[in-house]
């Protein structure tokens, strides 16, 4: 029997799963991420999580009498829009950024002054801004890595190999398959560029010291991975057209699958190639985030039992952690509305998971507007998946079914990715 190994580079750490060939979850390990005084984001430290992780995940299959030389298949994935540029040796030449960092108006003045009105690419918060940022700052960079890329490179001790669902908020053209010529009109040089594959498709094996290190077979091939909450609904059991997911992490992101491209930059909204279809969909920044700055774990499970799912709060929150919302509403100066809060704790977290469901509804029915499918049933993964109170307000506020998915762990999408399950 032959495994797949998901890598998912999340928000607060790192997750691995190890799945055999009928699909089926084997084994799971995990790591965090460092914890930096101040706002330093080091790309080192994510290869150090992973590493740590994977050392982890390889001692859990060994206990389990798994050989971690079965397996033979691997993807990551990454948060979107997070990037370092490197040298050539593949070591990080710049700090990292990211995918939230914000103050890039000057970056976003010059890519509006060539790029395409509606391109994802415009805007202080894309990916595109951040990469010019850095490439003004950097000497010596060789190559722009996406979060997944870099941790791939250091799997496979390769760089200039990037996927089609990471590259597209830099810029990359999903549909004609290319960098846009207007780079050069920024400065960028082509040869900095990743070479972009599809989603899933093989690009390399595994460095041979690499995989002596962690005791994996010297043909373990990585397959082209994906951002973090793509690999999200491959993990749900979502198939068909009209699907969506929802993932509940520390932000709300949702993703609808169609047979169509939908894009609104003006929204924040746009559309990943996965196969033959197409994933629509968005984030915003409301989500398990702002819940952990009110309560802890441990008492949002306790208050959850004292609230009566069945009825409203009477509260209008917009729950964010900061100024700032990309989607449904795209305005980096949206301010959070999280007053009056009662004395009453378990009305107060009523009301942001009231909120949480209004902006998801509203992220829902923004799609269908622009065209997409109507959406039946709304598979949930994430965190906030296995809270079966909230779970049931969501769906009293988006007026359809809630699942839970058949699979909340992104890297067990990233595993099924390399499986070609898409």
């Amino acid at each position: 029997m032959s495994y797949a190994l998901g890598i998912d580079i999340g928000t607060s750490g790192v997750r691995t799963a190890v799945l055999d060939d009928q699909a089926r979850v084997v084994s799971t390990a995990r790591a965090a991420h460092v914890a930096r005084a101040g706002d330093e984001v080091r790309a080192e430290d994510w290869w150090a999580a992973v590493a740590q992780c994977l050392e982890r995940q390889v001692a859990g299959l060994r206990e389990e009498g798994v050989d971690p030389r079965a397996i033979r298949r691997a993807a990551i994935d990454g948060t979107s829009g997070s990037i370092v540029l490197t040298g050539a040796d593949l070591a990080p030449v710049t700090q990292g950024l990211l995918y939230n960092s914000k103050g890039f108006d000057a970056e976003a003045g010059q890519i509006a002054a060539v790029a395409p009105e509606g391109h994802i690419g415009r805007g202080s918060a894309s990916a595109l801004a951040r990469f010019l940022r850095l490439h003004g700052q950097a000497e010596g960079a060789k190559w722009l890595m996406h979060q997944a890329d870099f941790v791939l490179a250091q799997l496979t001790r390769k760089g200039g190999i990037s996927d089609q669902n990471n590259a597209l908020k830099t810029g990359y053209d999903v549909e004609g398959e290319c960098w846009p010529d207007w780079f050069s009109e920024l400065g960028i040089s082509a040869e900095m560029l990743p070479e972009v594959h599809p989603a899933g498709a093989e690009v390399s094996l595994i460095d041979q010291e690499v995989a002596a290190r962690f005791g994996l077979s010297p043909e373990l091939m990585f397959h082209a991975g994906t951002t973090d909450s793509i690999a999200a609904f491959l993990a749900s059991g979502a198939r068909d057209v009209g699907d969506g997911v929802t993932s509940l992490g520390t932000t709300l992101v949702v993703k609808v699958l169609t047979s169509k491209r939908i894009e609104a930059a003006e929204l924040g909204l746009y559309s990943h190639r996965l196969g033959e279809m197409w994933l629509v969909g968005g984030a915003s920044n409301t989500g398990g985030g702002v819940l952990l700055e009110h309560f802890t774990p441990e008492e949002i499970a306790a208050l959850s039992k004292q609230i009566d799912s069945g009825t409203q709060s009477g509260l209008d929150y917009y729950p964010l952690t900061a100024p700032g919302e990309r989607f449904p509403v795209n305005d980096p100066d949206l301010a959070p509305r999280m007053t009056p809060r009662p004395e009453d704790n378990a009305l107060f977290l009523k009301g942001i998971f009231e909120g949480i469901a209004r902006i998801e509804a509203e992220c829902y029915g923004a799609i269908e507007r622009l065209g997409g499918p109507s959406v039946a049933r709304v598979f949930t993964a994430g965190g906030g998946a296995a809270n079966p109170v909230w779970t049931e307000m969501r769906a009293r506020v988006l007026g359809r079914p809630v699942l839970r998915a058949e699979q909340t762990e992104a890297s067990v999408g990233a595993a099924r990715l390399a499986m070609g399950l898409i």
